[in-house]
C-alpha cells in the first residue's frame, strides 16, 4: 500500500517544510512538491502525482484540500479521477480519510456538491446563450464577407474574370457563386 503525498505552496517565497513533515509523519514514501499558484492550471507535479497513484492499494495524502484543488469543480474532477482508479484520499488537517466509511461519505458529499455546482454552471451558461441568441448576438468567427465586399463582387462580375474577383476580394469560389446567385447568408 503506497502512501503518496502532494505538497504545494502558492509562491516561491513560501516553504513546503511543514507540509512535507506532516506527509512523512503519516508514512508517505513518495512526495510530489510544487511551488505554484493554485489558480495556475498547469501543475505538472500534480499531474504526475495523479498519474502515479494506481489502485485501491494506493492512498493520495495532502494536508488540506486547497493544496490539491483550486475550486469545488476542480476537486470534483480530481475526486472522479481518484474514484475511477479506486485510489483513497486522506486530507490530514481536515480529517478526511476515504479508507474509513465516514471518510468515504464525506468524499461522496464533496463529489456531489462539485457535480451540483457543475450542473448549475451549465444551466446558467445555457440560459446565457439563449438570451444572447434572442438578443441577436452572433457566435463564431466574424463574417469574412461584408456587405461592401458583396457589392464589389457583384459589380466586378460584370467586367472581371472569376479568378481575378476571387483574388481581389480574398474569397473562395464557392462563396463567389453563392454571392452571385443570391444565396450567400454569411
Amino acid at each position: 500500500m503506497a502512501k503518496v503525498g502532494y505538497a504545494r505552496v502558492s509562491s516561491v517565497g513560501q516553504k513546503l517544510d511543514i507540509q512535507i513533515e506532516k506527509l512523512k509523519a503519516y508514512g508517505c514514501t513518495k512526495i510530489y512538491q510544487e511551488k505554484i499558484s493554485g489558480v495556475d492550471q498547469n501543475r505538472p507535479e500534480l499531474i504526475k502525482c495523479l498519474d502515479y497513484v494506481r489502485d485501491s492499494d494506493d492512498t493520495l495524502v495532502v494536508t488540506k484540500l486547497d493544496r490539491i484543488a483550486r475550486s469545488s469543480l476542480h476537486l470534483g474532477k480530481i475526486v472522479e479521477h481518484l474514484q475511477s482508479k479506486k485510489v483513497n484520499l486522506v486530507v490530514l488537517d481536515q480529517n478526511i480519510d476515504t479508507t474509513t466509511i465516514y471518510g468515504k461519505l464525506t468524499f461522496q458529499i464533496l463529489a456531489s456538491v462539485a457535480e451540483f455546482e457543475n450542473e448549475i454552471r451549465k444551466e446558467r451558461q445555457k440560459e446565457g446563450i439563449q438570451k444572447a441568441l434572442k438578443d441577436g448576438k452572433r457566435f463564431g468567427r466574424p463574417r469574412k464577407v461584408t456587405a461592401k465586399i458583396i457589392e464589389q463582387v457583384l459589380e466586378d462580375s460584370k467586367t472581371k474574370t472569376v479568378s481575378q474577383i476571387l483574388k481581389d476580394n480574398n474569397i473562395s469560389q464557392r462563396t463567389y457563386y453563392k454571392i452571385k446567385n443570391g444565396k450567400y447568408d454569411g
